[in-house]
């Protein structure tokens, strides 16, 4: 854990010295009325962001090799300058990642994150039927996935926006499912929660949370519903026998689950599973 955060810098005394660990969210070189040059930072960290100038880009002791979505170490304090809070920056050097945890510099789930990944599995062990078991265990072995499933957010801004949220969302749900599932004979216990485990993965492609929550290239132009979808299918195909009924029906809780067409989703949702991971989506 980092010793500062931005939230603490509005209580230093002015000009009293600090240091501390960011993510740079821009970077920019600037000039005064006076043509005098100087680099002009956002530093952020899971507390907030804040402006930082370095008014000698020159020093030795401030570093040329970093970019915006590097972490520096930075010494400097605190001042204001039209009542706005910013930090001069003395010396700044680019951070190693063994330095820092990624958690101190972006929103994180307050939730145990291997508690969460545990109770994911052990929904999955408790399937009865094989097929669905085998196409979730093989997604999930995937080291690359699972590592992005765990850290995804489930969203840029509307909710579950930060580290670990998208599995944060996902243990909700399930939850909720296991709960109803019983209560509505009708219903398929294995369907509904693969739907729940499946219905946001493609936001693992969807979204970047290197600097901050952001839209990547991909998810900007397919959206995470085809690239879930994409995702799936792939794996489904790479599964010996797995029965084509079955697969039409994951593929249509993925497509469903926005539950109306203006909201995003290209079917609506057409079976009882896919009605009720809308409705408890929504909840």
């Amino acid at each position: 854990m980092k010793d500062i955060y931005i939230a603490d810098l509005a209580a230093f005394d002015e000009g009293k010295p600090f240091d501390g660990f960011f993510l740079v969210l821009a970077k920019q070189q600037r000039s005064t009325k006076t043509n005098k040059p100087y680099l002009n930072l956002i530093l952020g960290d899971k507390t907030g962001q804040l402006e930082g100038r370095v008014w000698e880009p020159g020093d030795p002791r401030i570093a040329k090799d970093f970019e915006r979505g590097d972490v520096v170490k930075a010494r400097g304090s605190a001042s204001r300058f039209d009542d706005r809070l910013q930090m001069k920056i003395d010396q700044l050097r680019k951070a190693t990642t063994s330095e820092v945890d990624k958690s101190d510099l972006l929103p994180s789930t307050t939730y145990d994150v291997a508690e969460l990944w545990r109770q994911l599995l052990s929904f999955v062990d408790s399937f009865s039927n094989p097929d669905l078991k085998l196409l979730l265990t093989t997604l999930l072995a995937e080291p690359d996935l699972a590592q992005a499933y765990r850290e995804a957010p489930a969203a840029r801004q509307l909710h579950h926006a930060w580290l670990g949220g998208l599995l944060e969302h996902v243990v909700s749900l399930l939850t909720l499912a296991d709960h109803v599932a019983p209560h509505y004979p009708i219903l398929d216990r294995d369907l509904l929660l693969t739907g729940v485990i499946l219905h946001d993965i493609g936001k693992v492609r969807e979204l970047s949370w290197e600097i901050g929550f952001e839209y990547t290239v991909e998810g900007t132009l397919l959206g995470h519903i085809q690239m879930g979808m994409a995702l799936v299918e792939r794996t489904i195909d790479s599964l010996p026998n797995f029965p084509p009924k079955l697969k039409t029906l994951v593929l249509h809780m993925i497509l469903s689950h926005h539950g109306k067409l203006e909201f995003g989703s290209p079917k609506l949702p057409m079976i009882p599973e896919a009605l009720v991971l809308n409705f408890l989506d929504d909840l």
